[in-house]
């Protein structure tokens, strides 16, 4: 008997073990965030919008991203469709599969899972070629962007724009959300002697637009004129992070794993061109550390933590890259918890770390690898030089404001949600 309620006491103590386990994630803050229904550009597209594609030949400018909020992939959704004439495939940086790592040369291949010719926008051509845009009267672009100006799959639709102006074919832009909402603007704006395929505009480094909100501003403030529609979303606003949709989440390129990777990546990816700090590539963490070797990390966090940045939390770690920049290499640093997403400035946030390091560790040269990446990844010079001669991060942040405010103007008349 006395066994028995020795072994029931313990059961009835591990159930409340449980169930308080189980009240504490169902009251924690992630779970109660309200996943709000949300139509895609291709979702309204298949469900309202087809006669638009009636008796034209369609190419379809994706990758794995494209998906419909049912999980099927765009090119499947299309392709099974009788009304649409589907007839080739484009290729963004990654591949239409996702396959080939970031800056890999992608090349031109027939589908195996659907026989359509695959043209690369990612190798020889960045711009379709007349021989591809002969083939088609319709160019559709469906991919996830992830609302910060360094991301190559915007300026691969603009390309696509351009070509479809050139050869008189219509461009249509199936529109997905940003995942880093779309009220926040930040960072400053490019200046053209530096565009390149990483920063083609002069737009905010964080642009709070979606790909069709930008396709209207790269067709008219920059002069494309090609025949363009938006095929809007239904259901999405703009204070929406991609976390409170319930659409599901298809990693755009390989270190970007989930839809809060955006957020950090916007604080920390620039860094990475430079090629001397490595940002977590190569870790399970993409993009939420910093470091290399010879950095003392608590050194390093305590004094971040002591600027009180708005938004965010830094905690020293050690780690070891299984591959990217110091592979195998144990690197001193930080780990970025973002503590409030609304008042976290990713960009901001970014320059306070690079000076910080460049301050305390001064025998350790950030800029001794690849100055011109971190130049066209910054859309400056201005930058670099402030960081050479000892501006401060307040400074900085300071000289581009007059800049930003101008584009944060010029975008309104742009936005759709």
């Amino acid at each position: 008997m006395k066994k028995t309620i020795i072994i029931l006491s313990v059961f009835l103590v591990f159930f409340n073990l449980v169930e308080c386990s189980r009240k504490y994630v169902i009251e924690s803050s992630y779970i109660e965030i309200p996943r709000l229904p949300v139509k895609l550009g291709i979702d309204v597209l298949l469900e309202k919008k087809l006669h638009l594609l009636k008796g034209k030949r369609v190419g379809l400018i994706t990758n794995k991203s494209g998906i419909t909020s049912n999980r099927v992939s765009t090119i499947e959704a299309l392709h099974n469709k009788k009304a649409v004439n589907l007839v080739c495939l484009f290729s963004p940086e990654h591949g239409i599969r996702g396959n080939r790592k970031a800056g890999e040369y992608v090349d031109s291949y027939i589908d195996d899972r659907t026989g359509f010719p695959v043209y690369s926008l990612y190798g020889r051509n960045k711009k379709p070629s007349e021989e591809m845009m002969n083939k088609i009267d319709v160019l559709l672009f469906d991919i996830q962007d992830i609302g910060v100006r360094t991301y190559t799959y915007v300026y691969t639709m603009s390309y696509g724009m351009e070509a479809a102006a050139e050869y008189n074919k219509e461009f249509f832009v199936l529109d997905r959300p940003n995942p880093l909402g779309g009220e926040k603007v930040e960072g400053n704006v490019l200046e053209t002697e530096y565009k390149s395929f990483i920063g083609r505009y002069p737009i905010a480094f964080r642009h709070g637009m979606t790909a069709g909100e930008l396709a209207r501003m790269f067709n008219k403030e920059f002069k494309i004129n090609c025949k363009l529609t938006i095929i809007e979303m239904e259901g999405w606003k703009r204070h929406m992070y991609y976390d409170q949709t319930d659409l599901s989440w298809i990693p755009p390129s390989p270190h970007i794993p989930h839809p809060e990777t955006a957020l950090y990546y916007a604080a920390t990816g620039f860094i990475g061109e430079l090629g001397t700090i490595a940002e977590g590539v190569g870790t399970t963490t993409p993009f939420e550390i910093v470091g290399a070797p010879g950095i003392d990390p608590s050194m390093l966090a305590n004094t971040l933590n002591k600027k009180n940045l708005p938004g965010v939390h830094f905690y020293p770690v050690y780690f070891i890259p299984f591959y990217h920049i110091f592979q195998n290499k144990e690197c001193g640093g930080i780990k970025i918890f973002i503590t409030d997403r609304d008042e976290f400035l990713s960009f901001e946030t970014g320059l306070f770390i690079l000076k910080l390091i460049k301050e305390l560790f001064p025998d350790f040269d950030i800029f001794a690898e690849n100055i011109r990446m971190f130049q066209l990844a910054t859309g400056t010079n201005k930058i670099v030089n402030s960081l050479q001669t000892g501006i401060s991060s307040e400074e900085i942040i300071k000289s581009y404001q007059g800049d930003l405010q101008s584009f944060i103007q010029k975008r309104k008349s742009y936005l759709i949600y």
